[in-house]
């Protein structure tokens, strides 16, 4: 039981961390890029540089990576503790693995094979070749915050609702 509570707590964190990312990626593709879009580019690249800098800070690679780790361990622990999801109960493994899942490529993958290049290829940018780089930038790089807005939005939903299938299953099975 102690690790089913401990599994319970794992998917509660995950699940806020999953909504902290959607919140922090949702601020910027509504927003923020707005924002620095009506710029003029040399001070749209300048901001949007520093933005990329501090977000390099541990607080924000805590809550994307620490999630992400969260999501792999909790994987590992549910397929262990339910076996593969042939068995009955596949609806309680459904959740938390598919929220994972949503997250780490949604979120993780989309973000270490789209956004980081993106601001990569800014951070390099020239006066000569930085207007045409910024409008380049600001139509790819929000397209690919959308997808992971929307990916830690749906990884959020999942768990929470593994949380409350699984909770109700605890209440019912008693």
């Amino acid at each position: 039981m102690t690790v089913v509570i401990l599994l319970l707590c794992a998917e509660f964190i995950a699940a806020l961390g999953c909504g902290l990312a959607a919140g922090v990626f949702f601020a910027f593709s509504t927003f923020v890029m707005q924002g620095l879009k009506d710029l003029p580019a040399a001070d749209g690249i300048k901001a949007m540089n520093a933005i990329n800098n501090a977000a390099k800070k541990p607080s924000l690679m805590i809550l994307l990576f620490g999630t992400a780790l969260l999501c792999l361990v909790m994987m590992v622990a549910v397929l262990w503790l339910e076996g593969l999801p042939a068995r009955a109960d596949v609806d309680l493994v459904i959740g938390p693995i598919g929220g994972s899942v949503v997250y780490l490529v949604g979120a993780i993958l989309v973000t270490l094979l789209r956004n980081v290049p993106l601001n990569n290829a800014l951070a390099a940018a020239t006066n000569a070749d930085g207007p045409i780089i910024w409008r380049t930038y600001l139509r790819d790089w929000v397209k690919w915050n959308h997808v992971r807005t929307v990916a830690c939005t749906l990884a959020c939903t999942l768990l929470i609702a593994a949380l409350v299938m699984q909770l109700a299953w605890i209440v019912v099975s008693r």
